[in-house]
């Protein structure tokens, strides 16, 4: 969480809570959580990070999934991958065995649409809801309180998180049925693939061509070229400066996720299958944790 925290948060009902990980995305959303009233108790693989969270927040920490439940309204998650979601969402000390009846799950990790109905099954099997809730908004999204979060699910459920989850949201909003919002991240990854490729190529080529590209990304950006890309990370590509932001290898995941869903689903997406290999070719010029502007350096 930064030193000032600028968000306000709409006044509602103090509800218990659990947040389980607590990653550069899950700290401060499970911070806001606490920060609007909430009564949140916190589980991380490493319980080190949950114990720091619960001195900072005046919070609790669990030493399981099962545990940081019980007795709780709604939890949320937000973890690796799929593996990563079963892993404390099933078996005897996952968050399902220890949720009272009624309780609502709310995840926000960006795994597969087939991972969110799995496990929305398994939930309803024990008389509980889940929503798949991936986000967007980066660590800044998060650290801030603005994230854009896209839902699945039950639409009782999504209207029962939502109050809690907007402290940490900008955009909360309900899509449709269980996978709707994790095929809504893949939406949103597919357009900024796009998105970055393109300014890529347009600040080399502008570079190449000898123009000042700080003062033509000034011009430019007040037209139909603008985009949070340039808006947010223009300034930083022309500098040649990657260590922060969405790392490459976590883009890399969330491709191959929309690549598997396109060979289900029958959708082309040429150039993203495309991008993903430039990925790959950032990835093995040691760019594994720079930020996903890095792709212009495949062109310097």
């Amino acid at each position: 969480m930064p030193s000032t925290n600028p968000k306000t948060y709409d006044p509602t009902p103090s509800r218990k809570v659990a947040f389980l990980g607590l990653g550069v995305m899950g700290f401060p959303m499970a911070g806001h959580l606490a920060l609007a009233g909430h009564q949140v108790t916190v589980y991380n693989r490493s319980a080190a990070k949950a114990q720091a969270w619960a001195g900072e927040f005046k919070g609790q920490s669990a030493a399981t999934p099962r545990e940081a439940a019980a007795g709780c309204d709604l939890v949320f998650c937000c973890v690796g991958n799929d593996d990563d979601l079963r892993s404390v969402v099933l078996g005897a000390d996952g968050v399902l065995a220890g949720m009272k009846p009624g309780a609502v799950f709310v995840d926000h990790t960006t795994a597969s649409a087939d991972v969110a109905r799995e496990l929305s099954a398994a939930a309803a099997a024990k008389g509980l809801k889940f929503v798949d809730a991936p986000v967007s908004g980066g660590q800044a999204g998060a650290q801030n309180g603005l994230l854009t979060v896209m839902c699945g699910g039950d639409k009782a459920a999504f209207e029962a998180a939502r109050p809690a989850a907007m402290a940490f949201s900008r955009a909360f909003t309900h899509l449709g049925p269980s996978g709707a919002g994790q095929l809504a991240k893949m939406v949103n990854q597919i357009a900024i693939a796009g998105l970055v490729q393109g300014l890529s190529e347009a600040i080399a080529f502008g570079q190449k061509a000898g123009l000042d590209m700080a003062q033509v990304l000034e011009v430019i950006g007040k037209g139909a070229a603008q985009s949070w890309q340039m808006d947010n990370r223009g300034k930083t590509m022309i500098e040649g400066k990657f260590d922060f932001g969405f790392a490459v290898d976590w883009m890399r995941k969330d491709l191959g996720l929309v690549l598997d869903e396109a060979k289900r689903n029958g959708a082309r997406l040429p150039v993203t299958a495309l991008v993903d290999q430039f990925y790959a070719d950032v990835q093995n010029q040691g760019g594994r944790r720079w930020d996903t502007s890095s792709l212009i350096t495949r062109l310097k």
